[in-house]
């Protein structure tokens, strides 16, 4: 048995010098060392030894497994070692070369133009507050003097939920929420900034997700006046003191009298160019005196209290303020145009 033992040895260590990878030695380490093995095999059989042979066996049988164990480790250390000089010598870096320049990030445009109009209406006396994205039928629309069966309805081709349950067409529902907080009782004096959802086809000017920025004013004896002069010092804060406004009647549901609010273009001063179409005047947004059948909604008496709402679009005050072309641009996370903002 000892000669076994001895022969067993050997092999052992030929084939662990032979090794080449950590997986071949963990093979034979299983092959002689385990449970199964020629070394288990050959100790089971001391119980036909003679009292004086059996310690002598046992003896040699822990040497041989201590010295395989032992070459085992040393060879895997060997191996380790080997590896790793193999992957400095791959992966060297010249501590000379310059570092990389960090890149620092800027304020997406957008968020940038939000804040900015913002900090105009927080200076003259405005809140700003915020509601749910995902809206029901009444604050949306029913609060906002649209009836289930209203034609207006089609203006805003939404996305539903469910039933009664959808992605909010405009932040108005927020005006509604807000009138409501106040149980009847003004003043209310607030915007509404928010992302909005309708199933437009996205293009250069339109796009099925965009921001907006709604405004809301509630109390005593407000008048049609309250509203251009809130709005002229808007713009003239926004695009500078040298542009005039003007009110073009319209219609909007919510709102009587309603108006869309034309601003003088900064391009021609108001002489006309491809801009504004020759005009000399470019769209902006939509305002009037809110319908007295909303306040009345909200719980506030048509008869004692009166306001004006507002709506503007963010990307198109954006496209104006940077001159840019497409809509798309705010969406795509192109570095080369987010990077001309970076000082913004």
């Amino acid at each position: 048995m000892i000669e076994r033992l001895e022969e067993l040895q050997q092999e052992a260590l030929q084939q662990i010098e032979e090794a080449g990878d950590t997986k071949q030695l963990e093979q034979v380490r299983v092959k002689y060392l385990g449970k199964k093995g020629p070394i288990t095999e050959v100790l089971r059989g001391m119980g036909q030894l003679s009292k004086e042979e059996r310690p002598v066996v046992g003896q040699k049988g822990n040497e041989v497994r201590e010295a395989i164990q032992e070459r085992l480790e040393k060879k895997t250390k060997t191996l380790a070692d080997e590896a790793l000089k193999e992957k400095l010598e791959k992966e060297t870096l010249d501590v000379t070369l310059p570092g990389r320049k960090v890149q620092r990030g800027a304020k997406h445009p957008l968020t940038s133009v939000v804040e900015e109009i913002e900090d105009i209406f927080i200076g003259m006396g405005f809140e700003v507050t915020e509601g749910p994205e995902v809206e029901t039928d009444y604050y949306n629309f029913e609060a906002m003097n649209l009836p289930k069966d209203h034609p207006a309805r089609d203006m805003q081709d939404s996305f539903y939920v469910s039933s009664d349950l959808l992605l909010r067409t405009q932040t108005s529902p927020v005006q509604a929420r807000s009138m409501e907080r106040h149980h009847g009782e003004g003043p209310v004096k607030i915007i509404c900034p928010g992302k909005v959802y309708r199933r437009d086809d996205d293009d250069a000017t339109h796009s099925h997700q965009f921001m907006q920025i709604e405004g809301l004013m509630v109390d005593e004896n407000i008048r049609m006046s309250d509203l251009k002069g809130v709005l002229e010092t808007f713009v003239k804060k926004y695009f500078g003191e040298e542009r005039e406004i003007r009110l073009r009647p319209s219609y909007f549901p919510f709102t009587e009298p309603s108006a869309e609010l034309d601003v003088s273009c900064g391009i021609c001063a108001g002489e006309g160019c491809r801009i504004c179409k020759h005009t000399g005047w470019i769209e902006v947004l939509g305002c009037g005196m809110v319908h007295p059948r909303v306040l009345e909604m909200s719980g506030f008496d048509p008869d004692v209290y009166s306001g004006f709402a507002f709506g503007m679009g963010v990307e198109r005050f954006s496209l104006l303020k940077y001159g840019i072309d497409d809509i798309r641009h705010f969406y795509t996370n192109d570095m080369r145009f987010l990077k001309q903002f970076t000082r913004v």
